[in-house]
């Protein structure tokens, strides 16, 4: 009985002797050189082709659930994570830090339309895909309403997609005339109530309405300036939004033309406000106080009266 046989040094000890094995198979086509690296995962394979995926505001979601310690096995439970949030950014308006535009489109209340009795105003607030990322109702009471008109004082609550109040918008009883100085328009806007990020402030002209986009301590850091007669005769009506010296335009807020019927029988007025990706996103908020403050003043149906048109009135 013969012992092992150990293979000999330099040599491949396969195969043995009396054994036929095939070789190793080649690598064919369609597989690549293993002596090679593979591609890094996301360059050359198509995943990075085309826009950027839009981010959404984050809706309702419950804890996540995992199989119990002991229990049949199920399915794994990710690891908790999120986006991180930026400093500074008031709850609720994460998603205004990725956007530069938004809509705002007045709801259409029938029992105002059809006996012309005013009701609260209340607002869908969307991004430039038509998602409604907001929502905005005004709080006031039925005699304010219909005795003060559209210079009438409100509180107006806005909400997410959660139904959270992440801004609020407090407007006092104000004058509109060019002709008093001493009492002109004014809103405050706070983010997260109770805490004050800005203001809306109406500047004196004798023809032209204008405003400035006021910090927490009623700094101005922007300025809004908008045409003699604000009406939108088939067309729409811009308000441009300026530096703190108002040289130049960064952006605007526009009376967008709804149509004939909509114009002519009802008050539901379309805005779109434009601003720079990076501006402070507290001052974007100030910015939709600014466009419901000038909604008000100069397009708000006030009894048989069409809309005010001129700072005059």
């Amino acid at each position: 009985m013969s012992g092992p046989v150990y293979p000999v040094p330099g040599q491949s000890p396969y195969p043995m002797a009396g054994h036929s094995v095939a070789p190793y198979p080649v690598p064919g086509p369609g597989y690549g050189d293993p002596s090679q690296a593979p591609p890094p995962v996301g360059f050359n394979m198509g995943y990075n082709q085309g826009p950027p995926p839009v981010m959404y505001q984050p809706g309702p979601v419950g804890p996540a659930v995992g199989p119990e310690y002991g229990g049949p096995p199920g399915g794994i439970a990710p690891a908790p994570s999120g986006p991180a949030v930026p400093v500074g950014v008031p709850p609720g308006l994460e998603y205004l830090t990725q956007i530069d535009q938004i809509l705002i489109h007045q709801k259409v209340e029938l029992l105002e339309a059809f006996i012309g009795f005013e009701t609260n105003n209340q607002y869908e607030i969307k991004n430039s895909l038509g998602q409604k990322i907001y929502k905005a109702k005004e709080k006031n009471d039925c005699c304010t309403r219909n005795c003060c008109g559209s210079l009438r004082s409100f509180d107006m609550k806005i909400k997410d997609n959660m139904d959270r109040e992440v801004i609020r918008l407090i407007r006092p009883f104000r004058c509109v005339s060019c002709w008093c100085p001493c009492c002109l328009q004014e809103m405050e806007v706070q983010a997260p109530p109770g805490t004050t990020v800005g203001y809306v402030k109406q500047d004196w002209h004798p023809c032209l309405p204008k405003f400035s986009i006021q910090g927490p301590n009623k700094e101005t850091l922007l300025r809004l300036e908008g045409p003699c007669f604000a009406c939108n005769c088939c067309g729409d009506v811009n308000f441009e939004l300026k530096g703190k010296d108002g040289d130049h335009s960064i952006g605007r807020i526009s009376k967008q033309w709804s149509g004939l019927l909509k114009e002519v029988f009802t008050d539901t007025d379309n805005f779109g406000i434009q601003f720079p990706m990076d501006l402070d996103v507290k001052m974007k908020a100030v910015l939709m106080g600014a466009c419901f403050l000038i909604d008000f003043m100069f397009f708000e149906k006030v009894g048989e009266a069409n809309q005010r048109s001129t700072v005059f009135s």
